[in-house]
């Protein structure tokens, strides 16, 4: 009796086990990116002179972004955001930059807020590299600072590894989403269940630009450990690391270790 409910016990859970490791494997786009809609007539409203506009990467895809102006503007920030909203809520993020006299140009990924398109790893470069290319027709490589925020980090050190802007800041970044996802399910071979790599460590051991990351210790999101391993193996000449040491995934501009950094940054 005991031997049967201990093989029930075990089949169960290998049944559990392999749901949930397909779910993983089809659902992750679910998982990874949490956008929201926005209707195409939807107005923005912020403080900061902006533009808004509809990017055309290739006929499958539409990219929404804001292009904001500073007055006097000492450069210009490509932002690149996290996972999560759509550019109602980014903006405001950003113009953070604007009023340290920088002007922002911050896109929506396809499927949030008004940009459509297939999504895909590749996609996300493509449209990237294709905002990168517009600000460059517009600004001096050398006044192009690329900022990325959790997800945006492993974008926006794409670019710096195809580019050659002024400097790449990396908010909450991670080392590939391979080690985000061992992190969060240890028990499952997230190496073969991955379609999305952003394999941060790849491209910013190809990055001639200097580099800053800054990453609070008590990140629930993306560990500290990730962050500081992509530091480990960037290029040590270019590049410095700020630790916020009570800093979590979504509050480290609440702490003045990062406005120091990204006042000395952007003087």
């Amino acid at each position: 009796m005991v031997k049967r409910r201990v093989k029930k016990l075990l089949v169960l859970l290998i049944v559990l086990y392999a749901m949930i490791g397909t779910s993983l494997y089809f659902l992750q786009e679910k998982i990874l990116f949490r956008p929201t809609f926005l209707a195409q007539d939807y107005v923005y409203n912020f403080d900061s002179n902006f533009e808004e506009l509809f990017l055309k990467p290739n006929d499958e895809a539409v990219i929404n972004a804001l292009h904001f102006k500073a007055e006097k503007p000492k450069g210009v920030i490509l932002y690149f955001h996290g996972n999560a909203g759509d550019l109602s809520r980014w903006g405001l993020i950003t113009e953070y930059f604007v009023n340290m006299h920088y002007d922002v140009l911050v896109m929506d990924y396809r499927t949030y807020g008004k940009s459509t398109g297939p999504l895909s790893e590749n996609a996300l470069y493509e449209d990237a590299q294709y905002c990168y290319d517009y600000l460059k027709s517009r600004y001096s490589e050398n006044q192009i600072t690329l900022y990325g925020r959790s997800l945006g980090t492993g974008i926006a050190t794409y670019v710096a590894s195809k580019n050659q802007p002024k400097q790449l800041i990396l908010e909450s970044p991670y080392y590939n989403l391979e080690d985000v996802a061992k992190h969060r399910f240890p028990i499952f071979p997230v190496k073969y269940l991955m379609r999305y790599r952003l394999a941060s460590h790849e491209y910013i051991v190809q990055a001639r630009c200097p580099i800053a990351i800054v990453h609070g210790m008590q990140d629930y999101v993306v560990s500290f450990a990730s962050g500081k391993k992509l530091f480990d193996i960037s290029p040590q000449e270019l590049s410095t690391f700020t630790i916020v040491e009570n800093g979590n995934h979504n509050n480290l501009i609440q702490f003045e270790a990062y406005h120091q950094m990204i006042e000395t940054l952007l003087r």
